[in-house]
């Protein structure tokens, strides 16, 4: 009987051979600096359109956008946090989660108050 004969190694891949590489560098000048400067003057503070009727009700809306969804934040939080209450002994200090959702609450009312004074004066500038 014969010895097996091994099966023949895999096909080898031809690589190709490899690219000589350049050793020099090239770099360029950016005129980010040049473009920024050139278009600051397009995007610069207008002092004047604040002044004005637009303006004016941009800013007012900002504020009274701002104040609103504070408010609706605040009061969710605080209603989550009075909630939370309970006067279990094990489970937290009842007298400093009282007094966290009073407090809670006295922001709530500030930022409804504010809101509040908000509209008022986005309302008087859209009638004028």
């Amino acid at each position: 009987m014969e010895p097996p004969v091994p099966p023949p190694p895999p096909p080898q891949e031809q690589q190709p051979p490899p690219r000589s590489r350049s050793h020099t560098v090239t770099t360029t000048s950016s005129s980010f600096t040049a473009n920024l400067s050139a278009s600051s003057s397009t995007l610069a503070y207008d002092r004047e359109f604040l002044r004005t009727l637009p303006g004016l009700l941009m800013v007012t809306e900002i504020g009274l956008f701002f104040n609103g969804s504070a408010f609706i934040l605040y009061l969710i939080a605080a209603i989550v946090d009075a909630s939370s209450v309970t006067k279990e002994l094990d489970s937290h200090n009842y007298n400093s989660w009282a007094a966290s959702s009073f407090f809670a609450f006295v922001v709530t009312s500030c930022y409804a108050g504010n809101t509040y004074f908000s509209f008022i004066s986005w309302q008087s500038r859209t009638l004028q």
